[in-house]
């Protein structure tokens, strides 16, 4: 037999333990965990399968793997329309604009709620900041609309009462990537500023009374405590926001910007091109190749991006 390692209190040493022992063992955090295993497996693992619609002329009398075999000719459709850089451009700049400068921004508001000292104040403003981010797509556009409508906008019309004149954003493609950004701050920032305000919250206190102790003023408490912190979650949320780097906000770009040309150059991304493209005649293996295009994209990014934080901190990488 196996001679196992046992600690003074008899119990087995993790690894000496078999395989099963180690379910037996962790049996309630995996139960625990269950529910995102199975979610993962039946909309993440079981559909892969599925990739192949992209290589097929698909029908619904033959099925995804009876259908005719076209290679590489779905993916002829964004590289034919003579925007497929284009596109990807505006939709990975658009990304990490909202990546970079939403984190940046939510770890700035948790800060700031993690010094107020007023705790009523402390909570009516996290929920102020929370409420956005319910909001419905149409209705922010709906909202965007009134604001900066050209005739009966609020904007304008103060800007026609002060005896200026009129501002029309929706014939001007160069302030919309400002606006856009703006807008998508707004709406998020309350919700990813929970991660971090949780983080903060899980900081030892008894680092940061040592600090004080010692004669540490607030903002050295922030640079050389909270931020080193923060370090890690900052990180991991780059990494798992990079996967989908290659994936737009359709929802945010068509109801606030809309189908309107004069906007194309500064506001179109994969999504809402291909929607306009496919919505008079729909295809699922168009629909198919895109996604597998975006995807695949994803999927590098996410592996470079985690090889480069290896190399510089290894406890920090996701594998």
């Amino acid at each position: 037999m196996e001679s196992k390692s046992v600690t003074k209190k008899g119990k087995v040493q993790t690894s000496q333990m078999t395989f099963g022992q180690k379910i037996w063992r962790n049996r309630t955090l995996l139960f625990m965990c269950l529910p995102a295993i199975v979610f993962f497996i039946a909309f993440s693992y079981a559909p892969l399968p599925g990739i192949w619609v992209a290589f097929v002329k698909y029908n619904y009398r033959d099925g995804i793997f009876g259908s005719k075999f076209v290679g590489m000719q779905n993916f002829e459709f964004l590289a034919q329309s003579g925007k497929l850089l284009q596109l990807t451009k505006n939709t990975i700049l658009y990304n990490l604009a909202f990546i970079i400068l939403g984190n940046l921004v939510a770890v700035v508001m948790a800060i700031l709620l993690n010094e107020m000292q007023s705790k009523i104040f402390k909570k009516v403003s996290q929920t102020m900041m929370f409420l956005p981010y319910f909001i419905s797509q149409v209705l922010v556009g709906l909202l965007v609309f009134n604001l900066l409508n050209y005739d009966t906008g609020f904007v304008n019309t103060i800007l026609v009462k002060l005896g200026m004149e009129p501002w029309g954003p929706y014939s001007d493609k160069g302030v919309w990537p400002v606006l856009l950004v703006i807008i998508h701050l707004w709406q998020t920032t309350g919700y990813n500023s929970v991660v971090y305000f949780a983080s903060i919250c899980g900081i030892d206190e008894e680092i940061v009374e040592a600090a004080r102790v010692d004669g540490a003023n607030g903002w050295q408490k922030i640079w050389y405590i909270i931020l080193p912190s923060l370090k890690p979650t900052v990180v991991i949320l780059l990494l798992f926001a990079l996967g989908g780097i290659v994936k737009g906000n359709f929802g945010l770009f068509y109801n606030v910007v809309g189908t309107n040309p004069l906007l194309y150059d500064t506001t179109d991304i994969i999504e809402t091109y291909v929607y306009r493209a496919t919505m008079t005649d729909f295809n699922f293996s168009t629909a198919s190749a895109v996604g597998l295009y975006q995807s695949i994209i994803g999927f590098l990014m996410v592996m470079i991006t985690n090889f480069i934080v290896k190399k510089i901190e290894p406890d920090y990488s996701l594998f």
